[in-house]
């Protein structure tokens, strides 16, 4: 049996990415005073008693007729069909509105078991007056809480543990590949997300910035389990006025930092701008896996040589990204999406790559022989030998008797013969140079 799903529904600015947050102990969820912050459906697993259990936060039901809301009420309809239980939020302090009236009558025909909250109650033991309103929703007792200071949430959440079944065989699910799908607002970053997951899982609009949380979705391709953490786009600091766009930029460094693959989406039609080259650069600084997304290749007329002049500028322009490789597709018609998560595979592989010491050993013998270290006024650099440390990225100590000895042009060079001898295609190789016990 798989985890059980909480949904959190509500009208927007009642709390409900706090809740969220306050649930899943970190602060995952945007939350800002600016109604309909959170447009997407938000995935975190979350744990009570040594229960675990998945939490979604979705957008604020609005029924104005504009693309966006039309597109979050679609979104939370969605998060409904899926769950096992509903936190429905309501403000203690406002009472009941229309639209809360709208949003229970649509949960009571869910058939779905329902916990109405109410929240921004500080007392739970004297309420504002309005709490009381919340009755003649038809959801039952209201529980009082407060999301932000995180009065009763021990309460509330004893009563989710209650109305969910556990499965007594419940294991860890086996280790998830993380794919952070990163560029420029409106390259094609959600699109590409929904289709790798069949469905409109995150909302896609032409408005630029649609995409304001790091998005984690599972996703399950042939029989293995991965997650997308779909990100907002990050445009040049210049340009980062509102808090808000502040914080979806560091949502996205950050998706960088825990990803093991990184997707840098660009758009074909556009080519390599100089955002593109500050984005690259943050997934090489991290170490992270990386494939070169070219999207919308679909709308780019070409002939038999198109994709090999293409590739050729884009290492050109990304020259540190030489060892990632390159994929043409079209998040719209579905082109070599099938060969994408072949690519993931592929460099997941590589990034997690160990190789034995004493292999690693003969190759830099070799590689000593036919080019000799360098030396500085006549002291020669002597390389005694190597040992993988880390994976993620692959990361080797290599053992000197002088590390100031050491040209990065060296360095370039073992760099270049163990990815000839290994592989690790897609992925960053740092080294370490290690000399009487000191690091450097």
């Amino acid at each position: 049996m798989k985890k059980p799903v909480v949904a959190i529904v509500g009208r927007p600015n009642v709390g409900k990415s706090t809740l969220f947050n306050r649930i899943v102990g970190e602060r995952i969820a945007i939350v800002e005073d600016t109604p309909g912050v959170t447009r997407d459906r938000l995935y975190s697993e979350a744990e009570w008693q040594g229960k675990v259990f998945d939490l979604i936060d979705t957008g604020g039901l609005e029924f104005a007729e504009d693309i966006i809301t039309t597109k979050v009420r679609e979104q939370i309809e969605k998060a409904i069909e899926e769950s096992d239980l509903i936190l429905f939020v309501c403000d203690s302090r406002e009472g009941v509105t229309p639209t809360d009236e709208i949003v229970a009558k649509n949960l009571r025909k869910s058939d779905k078991p329902v916990i109405l909250v109410a929240n921004k109650v500080d007392d739970y033991l004297n309420p504002p007056t309005n709490f009381y309103d919340l009755y003649r929703l038809g959801l039952g007792d209201p529980v009082p809480i407060s999301a932000a200071s995180g009065a009763n949430i021990g309460d509330l959440l004893d009563l989710v543990i209650s109305k969910l079944n556990f499965p007594e065989d419940y294991e860890e699910d086996d280790p998830v590949v993380k794919i952070a799908v990163v560029g420029r607002p409106n390259v094609g970053k959600s699109s590409l997300v929904n289709a790798l997951l069949g469905e409109e899982r995150v909302v896609v609009s032409d408005i630029p910035g649609t995409t304001r949380d790091a998005i984690d979705t599972p996703l399950w391709y042939q029989g293995r389990p991965y997650l997308l953490i779909d990100t907002a786009g990050m445009r040049r600091k210049s340009r980062i006025e509102e808090d808000l766009e502040k914080y979806s930029v560091n949502r996205s460094i950050k998706a960088i930092r825990r990803a093991d693959v990184a997707l840098l989406m660009i758009s074909a039609e556009e080519g390599i701008t100089e955002q593109d080259t500050k984005i690259a650069g943050l997934i090489h600084e991290n170490g992270r896996g990386v494939i070169i997304v070219v999207n919308k290749w679909d709308l780019i007329e070409k002939d038999a040589k198109t994709a090999d002049r293409y590739r050729e500028h884009i290492y050109f322009e990304l020259g540190f990204l030489k060892y990632a490789p390159i994929i043409f597709v079209s998040a719209k018609t579905g082109q070599r999406l099938h060969k994408l998560m072949e690519l993931v595979n592929q460099v997941a592989f590589e990034h997690q790559k160990r190789v034995s010491t004493s292999l690693l050993n003969q190759i830099l013998r070799e590689a000593v022989l036919l080019n000799p270290p360098p030396t500085d006024r006549g002291r020669p650099l002597k390389i005694f030998y190597v040992t993988q440390v880390e994976t993620k990225p692959p990361t080797f100590a290599l053992f000197v008797n002088d590390a100031e000895l050491m040209h990065f042009s060296y360095l370039r060079y073992l760099e270049n013969v163990f990815r000839q001898n290994f592989g690790f295609e897609g992925t960053t190789i740092r080294f370490l140079l290690r000399e009487r016990g000191r690091t450097t």
